[in-house]
């Protein structure tokens, strides 16, 4: 392996630099020549004397430039860089005059003044000693980071780890690790459990020590957030604790017990047995349950002005509504609250046009909403009204440890007298306990939703829960209406529900089978349908209506595969388009990506020149541009083009093959469904049904016959500790 090579020479300008990553990019001036240098360096000014290890690489349109893996920086000596660094900004307080008057003032010993004797700053016409102290604070905050990242180099920590750190705890950050190792292990850090217990176990601290304990039992509960449960029995967090940390059982015990003494963690005991809970999670629940229990004593009388304008819209629009549409009709007219569920063509979206034109006739504003961006576009163009997603309903903010903030609360409600929910199988319990803290009393809420699709990938249960309360009026459209069950595809989803085996021999309709004897078969076919045999057939292509659906990321039918695959064959290398490698894989100009998680700061402009921010998880669009010059990349959404920074762009991954579980909420024209032996922790029927409902005119699976049989037989639906159907159960309504 090649050795790195090192550049010496001083900033000249700091040309850009995330304060989130720290990534920078700058001109260094070495004694022959100016260089662009990039990399993360988030404490060096200009005027630094930078000592850089690294490699040249080029770009195509940016040229050569230094990547920096590593640096050693010393503060400017002669005076023209000591002014270029206090000029720079560098120094809170200090601007290009009053760097200029300090410099002529102290010459080449203005820094040690700085750090030794600030109080001789107040030499200085203009500066006051008041002012003299702040300067002074700055510098030293300006030098705490690069202190932090040396100690955090110590314990194998990275540079950015560090400065999320340092912008938790600020100067106090050393000495805060030092003293709690296990603070490492707060949310928002991204450092984890196992590494900060490395740290302490570095630190020759004993096994047991109780901060030891007690931050295994909260990485047990965190851990098993990401699994759905909002909770765990006591019996089971006490022997996974115990396992994890290599104690005795009764010394998590008792640690639990003092945990539980000074609220740490919260305690109720649900069906004879004690279920430990995080403080958000518990908070939450209860919130849930007393709020939907408050809702339910909302009445309004149905009137024959209401009978008489829906008698009305059957006649207009030629439509005669089964008697269960009805009902959930005038329910959601009459209640507070109302839950609609059925399958695919039982007539859920029919029911929800004629709830919001009887809703809009009374005079009441209705706000429709989703949990994902292809979700609320979906609804919103079934319904023909807006929708939005729930994070952009609640207008959201992030805060630094990427926590989501809600502008909409109890303090400031929406304005709204009706609420449609859809997709509520897919919404988490905090996400729901934030929309029913922005309702203003007397709001109507109908939730909208299909018990059979896959759990919300947050903690919770929602939907389930409330359904099996049996506390909230609930309206399950069954009938199938005729010329829905002329597709295959909704005909052989009601199948898989009943666990009967689909149909599989078909060779005309929308729902075909193509069995394969291998793994390798399966992708090859998948590639060809997409690559040839769809196109040919149906005119769509992988960027215009065909989408491949995964059980899984991993494995040679996953995600990462099969992505690799038909990038290669449906966007080849080409010397004419750029390439960009992040964390989720190599991107190329005209590759098909997602976006992963929802981020409101990124900037796009529609073709009619409209300009807003905000692009939302499991939105998918072409990469359109990469340019190197200005470390960005133009992303295509449809009618609109988003901009991203480099560090953005990490919210970036191909998407010619996405998981059935980032599909939820959306629908495809043609979906490829490749199923061949399964992992077993992802062969049950209603991720099955979750990928045949995806489809809107044609479904090809490729696979094995007997995966399909397996899925469809495991109705083993996985295991959620949650409390929320205990809450509701109890009649209790407080705050």
């Amino acid at each position: 392996m090649a050795s790195e090579e090192r550049l010496v020479g001083v900033v000249e300008r700091v040309v850009y630099r995330s304060d989130e990553s720290g990534w920078t990019v700058l001109e260094l001036a070495t004694d022959d020549e100016f260089h662009k240098v990039v990399g993360f360096l988030p404490a060096v000014q200009a005027g630094e004397c930078l000592q850089l290890t690294g490699d040249w690489v080029e770009h195509a349109r940016f040229g050569r430039q230094f990547k920096a893996s590593g640096y050693e920086h010393s503060l400017p000596t002669d005076t023209d860089s000591v002014f270029r660094y206090l000029a720079s900004g560098a120094i809170k307080g200090i601007g290009p005059a009053t760097a200029s008057s300090i410099v002529e003032r102290f010459g080449e010993d203005t820094l040690r003044i700085m750090e030794e004797e600030p109080e001789r700053l107040e030499e200085v016409r203009g500066i006051t000693a008041a002012r003299a102290q702040k300067i002074a604070q700055a510098y030293r905050e300006q030098f705490g980071l690069r202190e932090v990242i040396l100690a955090f180099a110590a314990y194998g920590l990275t540079q950015s780890e560090a400065l999320r750190c340092w912008k938790r705890w600020g100067a106090a950050t050393v000495d805060t690790v030092r003293k709690n190792p296990y603070c490492l292990c707060s949310p928002g850090l991204r450092i984890g459990f196992e590494r900060a217990d490395r740290i302490c176990m570095g630190m020759d601290r004993p096994a047991d020590d109780p901060g030891r304990i007690e931050a295994g039992i909260l990485h047990v509960l965190r851990h098993n957030l990401r699994n759905g449960h909002t909770c765990l029995p006591q019996d089971k967090l006490i022997l996974a604790s115990a396992q994890l940390l290599g104690v005795v059982e009764p010394l998590v015990a008792q640690t639990l017990e003092d945990m539980v003494h000074s609220f740490t963690v919260r305690t109720e005991q649900i069906d004879g047995r004690l279920f430990i809970f995080l403080p958000d999670m518990h908070t939450a629940e209860r919130y849930i349950a007393s709020r939907i229990r408050l809702m339910t004593g909302f009445h309004t009388a149905i009137t024959p002005l209401i009978e008489k304008n829906l008698e009305t819209a059957e006649r207009q629009n030629n439509i005669h509504y089964q008697a269960q549409q009805r009902l959930a009709i005038l329910s959601a007219i009459e209640k507070g609250v109302l839950i609609l569920t059925g399958g695919p063509g039982t007539g859920k979206t029919t029911t929800l046009r004629a709830i919001i034109m009887l809703l809009e006739g009374l005079g009441e504003r209705v706000e429709i909403a989703a949990p994902t961006g292809r979700a609320a576009k979906r609804i919103a163009e079934l319904t023909g009204r807006e929708a939005r997603t729930i994070h952009r309903l609640l207008e959201v903010q992030w805060d630094d440890t990427d926590t989501p903030v809600f502008d909409r609360n109890e303090k400031n409600p929406l304005d709204a007298d009706a609420l449609i929910l859809d997709e509520v199988s897919m919404v988490d319990v905090l996400l729901f306990d934030n929309l029913l803290r922005a309702l203003r009393p007397g709001c109507r809420l109908i939730l909208v939703g299909d018990t059979d699709q896959l759990p919300a990938v947050g903690a919770g249960r929602v939907l389930h829960d409330l359904i099996e309360s049996r506390v909230l009026p609930m309206v399950e459209l069954t009938e199938v209406f005729r010329q829905a069950l002329e597709s295959e595809i909704v005909a052989n989803a009601h199948r898989i529900v009943k666990g009967d085996m689909p149909q599989l021999g078909n060779k005309t309709g929308d729902f075909f089978f193509l069995p394969q004897r291998s793994s390798t078969d399966t992708v090859d076919t998948v590639v060809d349908l997409c690559a040839r045999r769809l196109p040919a057939g149906y005119g769509n292509s992988v960027f215009n209506g065909i989408q491949v659906l995964c059980p899984g990321r991993k494995g040679e039918v996953g995600t990462v595969h099969l992505n690799e695959l038909l990038q290669a064959a449906l966007n080849p290398p080409d010397p004419k388009k750029r390439e960009w490698r992040g964390d989720n894989g190599l991107l190329r100009e005209g590759d098909k990506v997602m976006h992963i998680r929802n981020d409101y700061d990124i900037v796009w402009t529609r073709d009619n020149g409209d300009t807003g921010t905000g692009v939302f998880n499991g939105d998918i669009g072409v990469l359109e541009k990469v340019d190197p010059r200005e470390q960005s990349m133009h992303v295509r959404y449809d009618d609109r083009v988003a901009y991203y920074s480099w560090d953005q762009a990490q919210e970036l991954e191909p998407a010619y093959a996405i998981t059935v579980h980032k599909s939820q909420g959306s629908e495809f024209d043609t979906v490829v469904l490749p199923i061949y032996r399964n992992p077993v922790q992802l062969c049950y029927r209603n991720l099955l049904y979750t990928a045949v409902t995806r489809a809107k005119n044609v479904l090809v699976i490729a696979g094995s016959r007997e995966t399909v049989q397996a899925m469809v037989q495991n109705n083993r639906k996985t295991l959620r500790y949650t409390g929320l159907g205990h809450f509701l159960r109890i009649n209790e309504i407080g705050f």
